[in-house]
């Protein structure tokens, strides 16, 4: 059965792609005509690419990897930040940082940077320090949390990433590219989709056709973290006793054997 049917991505505007005169002709098996100038995308084709890539995320979900959620343009921030909170995977909607992939420990340091500031608030550290002091590294938590909040969970690499126009967010691509990280993209008309290992053709420019496959995806990857919780509660049910668990029977004192005259 298909995630997604045929009507709702028409009436959503899926299929709109961009002028023709900005097309990229790799994207070319994926457009269904052109009308009034403007590419038309095969929506028949969309619906099977949704699939694909809902399954291989609900498959990530279930093993308990993280998909990171890229999205950095207006129309799209606030749809896939919502959508990837609601799965509680972590997600880029302000600034790609570079070097957030493939210098990754460096971006883990200032994650835990701001740890520390957290600790130093609750630890009362925080109200020990100069009036100017106090601001400097409010300043600095206020930019962390912008930037890097919403992947202060991820403590290693994802296992793969969803990206919302590839043309915005090369950067993105290209470094989980270099790191063999599954992309998994809105891909548009005026795109290159060869550098895309799930293409999802489809409008990126519209906030409904944004909502309507983000909102697919998570749906998908909300089953695979199900799935996990109801495999790992079985487990806890099947789980044998462990011997030290398990009430000892004391043992019969053994009987003194008769002492022998030598």
């Amino acid at each position: 059965m298909s995630r997604t049917n045929f009507q709702d991505l028409l009436d959503a505007g899926v299929h709109f792609g961009h002028l023709k005169r900005k097309w990229n002709p790799k994207m070319a098996p994926y457009i269904f005509m052109e009308k009034n100038g403007i590419h038309i995308i095969d929506l028949h084709k969309t619906v099977v690419k949704i699939d694909e890539a809902s399954n291989m995320m609900k498959q990530l979900a279930k093993a308990g990897r993280k998909i990171l959620f890229v999205a950095t343009k207006k129309q799209a921030k606030d749809i896939v930040a919502e959508c990837a909170k609601n799965v509680n995977m972590p997600y880029v909607t302000e600034r790609w940082a570079g070097g957030m992939l493939t210098n990754f420990p460096t971006i883990r340091k200032a994650v835990k940077k701001m740890n520390t500031i957290d600790k130093m608030i609750t630890d009362g550290t925080f109200d020990t320090l100069a009036k100017r002091e106090r601001l400097q590294v409010s300043r600095q938590r206020a930019k962390l949390e912008k930037n890097l909040g919403s992947i202060a969970d991820l403590n290693r690499l994802p296992s793969a990433i969803f990206v919302v126009d590839v043309q915005k967010e090369i950067n993105a691509v290209r470094e989980a590219n270099r790191l063999n990280i599954p992309v998994i993209a809105m891909v548009d008309t005026c795109c290159d989709p060869t550098t895309i290992d799930y293409v999802i053709p489809a409008n990126d420019d519209a906030a409904k056709s944004i909502q309507l496959i983000t909102g697919t995806l998570c749906q998908a990857i909300a089953e695979g973290l199900e799935e996990r919780r109801i495999e790992k509660e079985k487990e806890k049910d099947e789980a044998p006793v462990k011997e030290e668990d398990a009430p000892k029977a004391k043992a019969p004192k053994a009987a003194k054997a008769p002492k022998t005259e030598e």
